[in-house]
Parts: structure tokens; sequence; C-alpha cells
């Protein structure tokens, strides 16, 4: 029996030895790996792994970066391409998610694995191998990178209710403070009154920022605020400019392009504000304004970007004694660092005149939109009847995990295995059952999470001209921007970008429509032929929808595709 058990760890130790091992170690400085062991505890404890288990290390490769996306961790791709080129056949990891934690980089070490390309998988706990069933693999994998999902989404709703609440979600500006027990925004006593005196400065005009900081640091032994590693120096050039132009000193933050009201006590007022930013040759930054223009903020210039404004002027018709208003679109040239010579005003409806050409591109008749709604619905029910049984084989894999770990309790109670075995294979498959279940939760987003997005973009070209021409200003606005990238005036002409979903449409609808306007029944044509030329464009038709369902999908519903039902439209010519 000992002479058995000899001879087997003998061939062990001569597999492990003929496998070529690359050690690898990773900590990223994310909130991802604060509970990871350093760079080096991982390196020396997987160096005396080795040493245990007679393996041969042939290089070892440190890297401190995420692996939350791929192709972001030069050390890592470098060791895969030797890998590939067959100069090492294993590697050495502290866990199985310090290889990866996005879907393409686990793809890419599973497939390797499968192949055999890389023949062993070491860590501190356990080994992969090729011939092991590929789910446990998947599953951990997907837990790696399921956790990195979450954390995300878990941060930037942290973040979004603290702005709602009126609270700045990262370090306060100087002069206020983090209040960590209350997590609200204070003044900083030592601070707050000093960085007032600068404003009131600025305010005079009489004093430049770069003479305002020698003031402050000089005179007044102004400090930054002192941080565990920085902090307690002098205001820096760059941080007397972030001073002047940070709107979070009038109440108001920034977050995204977004703005939001704050709690916290303003150092001075919007008015303030805004002198300071003319002092400094700026025009401030834009703040939520009502207005009755639909399209300014949405259009900039073709020549300097600058975004289009606009404005009412009235005229007087000395005929009748009649006074007009007339609404004109223009740059408004906020820019110095280019010439532009756009200074024609578009009126508001040549403007409109050219957005519904513009709209014009992509509508399609009723009848294509009928069979679009068909199409989409087929093949909706052939993607839930998959997913169905996806889901069932998912369902039973579950199962049998649970049944695995019920028997290996029932084991431990009968002592047929001691504590240390059991807590291993325990912690192994109560990590399988979570990451099926994580995937089972998952899989619960059924195919019609995109049906009903693509079926609106749909109804949007469909309606969205009419739309425009009865709407009122947000609707507008907001059919307007669905169409595309942020629109362009130059020369007085409107220039737009369409959206992906859109090109397809452009391209290959308007040949389908004219085919199908000329079947109208007459008596030269007959029921058969045009029948038979009906289902004919159909057929292409069904391509199309394809393409853009397609597109929609691979987008993952990044498109802002505004509903518009011919009911509304109804009710908007009502009235």
């Amino acid at each position: 029996m000992e002479k058995g058990i000899n001879n087997f760890m003998m061939h062990m130790e001569d597999t492990a030895q003929k496998i070529q091992y690359f050690l690898y170690a990773r900590k990223s400085s994310e909130s991802e790996d604060r509970q990871i062991q350093s760079i080096d505890d991982q390196v020396n404890r997987l160096k005396n792994l080795a040493d245990n288990l007679h393996l041969h290390i042939k290089q070892v490769y440190t890297e401190s970066k995420s692996a939350k996306k791929p192709q972001n961790r030069p050390v890592f791709d470098e060791m895969m391409a030797r890998i590939e080129k067959g100069e090492a056949d294993g590697i050495l990891c502290w866990q199985i998610n310090r290889l990866s934690r996005n879907p393409i980089d686990s793809g890419t070490i599973s497939w390797h694995l499968q192949r055999g390309v890389i023949k062993s998988i070491r860590t501190i706990d356990r080994e992969y191998l090729p011939q092991d069933n590929v789910l446990l693999l998947s599953v951990e994998s997907g837990v790696a990178n399921q956790y990195i999902l979450d954390l995300s989404k878990n941060v930037k709703r942290g973040i979004q209710s603290r702005l709602e609440k009126g609270w700045i979600p990262n370090v306060a500006p100087l002069g206020y403070l983090n209040d960590k027990d209350n997590k609200t925004i204070i003044k900083d006593s030592e601070r707050f009154n000093l960085i007032r005196k600068m404003w009131d400065l600025m305010l005079t005009g009489h004093y430049t920022p770069p003479r305002i900081l020698e003031i402050a640091n000089k005179e007044w032994a102004f400090r930054t605020r002192k941080f565990k590693r920085i902090g307690g120096n002098e205001l820096s050039k760059s941080g007397i400019y972030k001073i002047f132009t940070n709107l979070a000193y009038a109440g108001i933050i920034e977050h995204l392009g977004q703005q939001f009201p704050g709690k916290h006590d303003p150092m001075i007022t919007l008015e303030e504000y805004d002198r300071v930013q003319m002092i400094l040759g700026r025009n401030g930054k834009p703040r939520p304004q009502t207005h009755s223009f639909a399209y300014t903020g949405c259009i900039r210039c073709g020549v300097c970007g600058c975004l289009y404004t606009a404005e009412t002027k009235k005229k007087l018709i000395k005929e009748t004694g009649e006074v007009k208003e007339y609404t004109y679109y223009h740059c408004t040239r906020k820019t110095r660092k280019v010439a532009c010579n756009q200074k024609k005003n578009v009126r508001v409806d040549k403007l409109e005149l050219m957005i519904g050409n513009e709209l014009g591109k992509y509508t399609i008749l009723p009848q294509f939109l009928d069979w679009a709604v068909e199409e989409l619905s087929q093949i909706n029910a052939i993607e839930v009847e998959d997913q169905a049984k996806i889901f069932s084989s998912q369902q039973e894999t579950l199962k049998a995990a649970q049944k695995e770990l019920e028997e290996l309790i029932k084991m431990r109670y009968k002592e047929l295995i001691d504590d240390e075995s059991f807590i291993r294979e325990k912690s192994s498959l109560q990590v399988k059952i979570d990451g099926i279940k994580a995937i089972l939760e998952k899989a619960d987003a059924s195919p019609k999470q995109y049906l009903e997005l693509t079926k609106r973009s749909f109804r949007f070209i469909t309606y969205a001209q009419d739309a425009f021409l009865t709407g009122g200003l947000e609707l507008k606005k907001e059919i307007l921007l669905t169409l595309g990238n942020t629109p362009i005036i130059k020369d007085e002409m409107l220039h737009i970008e369409p959206e992906k979903w859109l090109v397809p449409i452009q391209i290959d609808y308007p040949e389908l429509e004219a085919e199908y306007l000329m079947l109208e029944p007459t008596k030269t044509l007959m029921i058969r032929e045009r029948t038979e030329a009906i289902a004919s464009i159909r057929t292409r038709w069904r391509g199309i929808v394809n393409d853009v369902r397609t597109i929609i999908e691979k987008s993952e519903g990044k498109f802002k595709i505004i509903d518009i039902e011919p009911d509304f439209l109804i009710t908007l010519q009502a009235a």
C-alpha cells in the first residue's frame, strides 16, 4: 500500500516537473483588491508552494493593474503570448481572479486550458486541469466578473444617492471638509474665510490669480489640507484656477455633465461666480435655464464647435401696424481658438424644415411597421424557447451541486472525512452554487429585454415625422436627439450623423418603398404576380429588420429611442 502511494507521488512530481510554470501575481489599487495580499506576499507564498510540490517556475510576472477590462494589463498579455508560443504551459497564481475579472480574458484562459495549451493552473488551494469539468472554472471566473459588475453598480448607486441628497460624493473642495460621521460637507474653519478672501480679491478686478496666489502663500501662509500621504503644501497655480472655476463654491455640484443643488453652505453667489468667469475671460459654465427654445444646447456650429443659442426678435409691420416675433438660432462663438465665420442667423421655421427633411430619410410606411413587428415577435418566440431550455439545464446543474453539498454534509456527520477536507470541499461547492445562482438570476432577464426597444425604434421611424410637425417643444427636441450624434449647422445647413441602427433604413428601405408603391392593384398586374412581388419585398425587409435588431442588441440598449404611438398623434391632431 505504502509503496503504491510512493509511486503515485513520484509520478505526480515527474508530471509537475515537466510543466513549465509562469508565476503571475497581481494587485489592483482599486477597491476590488483591498482584501488581497500584497504582490510580495503572493510571490513568496507561491514560491513556497512551488518548492513543496516540486514545480518549476520559469519566470515571475508581477503587475499592479485592474483586471476588470481586457487589454489593460501589458504584463499579463506578454505572459499569455509566451504561453501561446509554447514557452510555458502552466500558470501559478494566488486565486483564479488574479488572472481575470472580465469575460474576454476568462474565455481565453478557459479555451487555452481546454485545448491543453495550458496544462495546469495552480492556485494556493487547488489545481485546474484540461480534463476538469469546464463549468467550475467558468463559474469561478463568472463570480469574479460579477463581483466587479456589482461593485461598479453599487458605487454608482452610492454616488447618485449622495448627489440627489445634495452632497458632494468625493473629496470636498478647499474650504470645506468631509464630515465622515454624518456623511455631509462642512466648513473648514481654518481655510473657509481665507478662500472667501481670495474670491473677494478676484471680484475687485484689480488682482490676477497669480497675484492672489502669491498673497495667499506668502502673506497669509495658506497651506492645503494635510492627508495621509499628500497635502500640507502651498496652493499651486492650477489649484487657484480650480477654486475660481468650481461651481461648488456657489452651491452647485457638477458630476458627469449634470448639475445638482448642494446642501452645503455656499461661499459665493451665482452672480459673483459669473462675474469672476468674465474677469477670467470665460463665459461661465452652463446652468439649467428656463426658456421656450427647443433646440438650444443640442446643436453645435460646424466651424468652431460652439453651441447654438436662440433669441426672439420683434418686427413692426408698417403696413398693418402688427408686431411679429421671429425666433433665430445662431452660433454663440464662445471660443477664441477657432475663428468662426458663421454669423448668419437661421430662422426656426427653416431649421424645423431641415429637421423634417432629415426625418424623411428614415420614415417608413405603416405596412412595413406591421411586417417588422411580426418578424420581431417570431424571432422573440424562438429565443424564449431556446432560453427556457438553457435555464432548465442550469437549474439541473444547480440541483446536482446542492445534492453534492448535502452528501458532503452527511459524510462529515458520519465522520467519513475530516474537518479540513470538509471545509475545503464545502467552500468549493458553495462557490460553485453561488456562481450558478448568479448566472440564473442574470438569465432571468428574457430576450424581451431588447424586443420592446427594437419595436419602439420601428414605431419611431413610422410616426416621428408626423409627431415632429404636431408636437410640443420638448418632444421636438427629443425627436431631434434620437436621430443621432450632436447635430451641426454649417453655412445655414443642418447635418446629422445618424445613429447606427438608422443606417440600414436609410440605405436599403427607399428602394423597397418605391417597389411597394408601384404594386397598387392595376389591370395589368395579376394577383399572383403582385403577391410574389410583395413576398420578395418582405423577404428583403426581413433582412433589414434583423440588421436593426442586431445593432440595437449589440449596443446593449445604449440608444435613446423615444416611444411614439399613433394614438398620441391622433390626440395631438384633434387638439
